[in-house]
């Protein structure tokens, strides 16, 4: 009788689900048709005389997070975190330079929320070839910070109102350090590490940065801040040595200039004019041209441009010898998991995918991690390392982040390139294993007690004091880990393993550096890798392109299909209802979640190396 009520049950609760699945569907296909009907039939062409708008909402990223059906619903529902895709930025800006009708650009940098430097060059290397197609660039933003300034020197006219803030604070690393506060409520956390330089559970152990982490973050934040300065210098036309000035005495800068920020900005000419929205609206109709009714300058959204545009920019339909792209972005972790993470057996089932694709003759793997579970990096790498024994090359084009793990998952290659600012290495390990036997005696007056088979039942427990042999099993293993860590990097880079050794031990470094010590072959762009696998597979130019990602079923595609056509039309978070929308941490909190959740995992090994990744 039970068995015959759980059939039954199970069968009720099916039919339930297929019934909300069938009236969501339903609801969208009205809302869709509704939409439709009091829209004008297809989508508004491109002006023959245009500027293209480019309004980056959220950080620049390598690969957008979540699945693509809660992305569509969030863009309706206005919940979701603000991203903007690099590569759209990066395809819009180079068709439009050489679109007849695109004869100008405008930056509306007021939503954008930054991104690694490598992305910025990226993208500023753009607009320096769209400008020099004789093309305007028009920037403007009410608040200049760092990634926003950066775009903006780019541009050929560079505009704030007068009551703006421009502040550029340089690059740093601050975190907060939990010893003392573990210590006062009894919070035992035991930390193996190996690598003088792996810091990342450093806030754990100690109540600031030790030497070696500040010595190590000094000079990968000085190349960075190097090349920062000089390309906005560059863009600007002035010395990375006057811009740095500025950056230095902004306080007498700011107080010479009455107070207002902008107006010092514009007397040093990091800006070029103070003014209001609709001025800086009126020298974009005097570019490109005024709208009949809308009082405002021909103009198309980058999204809107390139629908028109049309083509298959992702290889979906392509046919023929391809080049497989597989994009690594975010934490390594361990099973499935939704773009924006990098999942054991999601990221390795995609390169499984390209290497049993018999059309697919070479692979590019786009990395833009800070590391993660080593489990997880481990399974990749080995899918990578099937990849070239099956007679097809790797080449890893590492974005502005590819350290610890992401360093670990670029070895298994045959080729290795990056930008001068990514940030790479941290080849260390190290697991985290807190207890809280004490607290729960003192606030509860709790304890643990019972038997076992063997010294090792129950060893784990988190409300158990740890048993030092199982402290020297740990740190035996994590030794391990890292001489095998060693022994990869050294087979993958044909170093012997002392000179690995030498510069690993944990520390990170820039791209600059990286390239001298033999971690990459040479620097270069997402396409650059591309072309260097095509070669490597002797492809010669008669070659296509093609993205793996995770394949869609026919209902998932049709509703995002569905939900697409009607956040065309409403603005995005037009059926919120009031739904609270969540914001991030900021970034030591954020930092402290990440290392709260790695400790409550229990005993795992991490190659991570906490850094800007986004």
């Amino acid at each position: 009788m039970a068995e015959r009520r759980s059939v039954l049950g199970g069968f009720v609760h099916f039919l339930w689900r297929l019934l909300v699945s069938v009236a969501c569907l339903a609801w969208l296909v009205v809302v869709a048709v509704a939409v439709m009907a009091v829209v004008p039939a297809g989508r508004p062409g491109v002006p023959s005389r245009a500027a293209l708008v480019i309004g980056p909402d959220g950080r620049l990223v390598e690969q957008l997070s979540g699945e693509p059906l809660q992305r569509a619903v969030a863009r309706i529902t206005g919940r979701g975190r603000p991203e903007t895709l690099l590569k759209d930025v990066l395809d819009g800006i180079r068709m439009a330079k050489d679109d007849d009708r695109i004869q100008a650009l405008y930056l509306d940098l007021d939503r954008f929320g930054g991104g690694g430097l490598s992305k910025l060059q990226a993208v500023g290397k753009a607009l320096q070839e769209f400008r020099g197609a004789g093309k305007p660039v028009i920037a403007q933003a009410s608040v200049m910070d760092q990634g926003r300034y950066y775009l903006a020197a780019q541009a050929a006219e560079v505009f704030m109102p007068p009551e703006g803030l421009f502040i550029i604070q340089g690059f740093g690393v601050y975190r907060l350090y939990f010893k003392e506060g573990l210590d006062r409520v009894g919070v035992d956390v035991h930390v193996y590490r190996h690598g003088r330089f792996k810091s990342a559970p450093e806030p754990l152990m100690r109540e600031s940065m030790s030497a070696p982490a500040r010595e190590a973050n000094q000079a990968w934040l000085g190349a960075l801040w190097q090349a920062y300065t000089a390309d906005v210098a560059k863009g600007r036309g002035m010395s990375a040595e006057a811009f740095a000035d500025f950056v230095d005495a902004t306080d007498q800068r700011v107080e010479a200039a009455g107070g207002q920020m902008t107006k010092a900005a514009l007397t040093a000419g990091l800006v070029d004019k103070l003014a209001h929205r609709d001025e800086v609206r009126q020298r974009l109709i005097d570019l490109v041209g005024e709208e009949k009714d809308g009082h405002t300058f021909h103009r198309v959204g980058l999204a809107d441009y390139l629908h028109d545009r049309g083509g298959d920019r992702y290889g979906a339909h392509a046919r023929g010898d391809l080049v497989a792209v597989v994009v690594a972005r975010g934490d390594i972790l361990e099973g499935d998991q939704p773009p924006g993470a990098i999942g054991g057996d999601s990221t390795s089932r995609l390169i499984r995918r390209a290497r049993d694709d018999d059309h697919v003759k070479a692979l590019v793997l786009r990395v833009d991690s800070p590391g993660g579970v080593v489990f997880a990096a481990d399974r990749i790498h080995r899918e990578l390392e099937l990849m070239r024994q099956g007679g097809k090359p790797v080449v890893v084009s590492m974005s502005s982040v590819a350290a610890s793990g992401g360093y670990e998952i670029s070895v298994a290659s045959d080729q290795i390139l990056c930008s001068p600012t990514t940030l790479t290495g941290s080849i260390g390990v190290f697991s985290i294993i807190p207890t809280i036997q004490t607290p729960l005696k003192r606030y509860l007056g709790a304890e643990v007690d019972g038997v076992g088979t063997t010294p090792w039942a129950g060893a784990l427990r988190t409300d158990r004091a740890l048993d030092p042999r199982v402290g020297a099993v740990l740190d035996a293993y994590n030794t391990w880990l890292y001489d095998d860590f060693v022994g990869l990097v050294a087979k993958g880079r044909a170093m012997s393993t002392d000179d690995v050794d030498a510069i690993a031990q944990g520390r990170v470094w820039s791209g600059d550096d990286a390239l001298r010590l033999g971690l990459v072959d040479r620097f270069g762009e997402l396409d650059d890798a591309v072309a260097a696998a095509a070669d490597l597979a002797h492809l010669g130019a008669r070659y296509h392109v093609k993205y793996f990602e995770e394949e869609l079923g026919f209902g998932r595609r049709l509703m995002i299909r569905l939900l697409g056509a009607v956040g065309r039309v409403l603005p995005s978070g037009a059926l919120a209802g009031g739904w609270p929308d969540p914001e991030g941490l900021p970034a030591d909190i954020g930092e402290a979640a990440r290392l709260a959740r790695l400790a409550a995992d229990g005993p795992r090994a991490y190659r991570y190396a906490f850094l800007p990744v986004d």
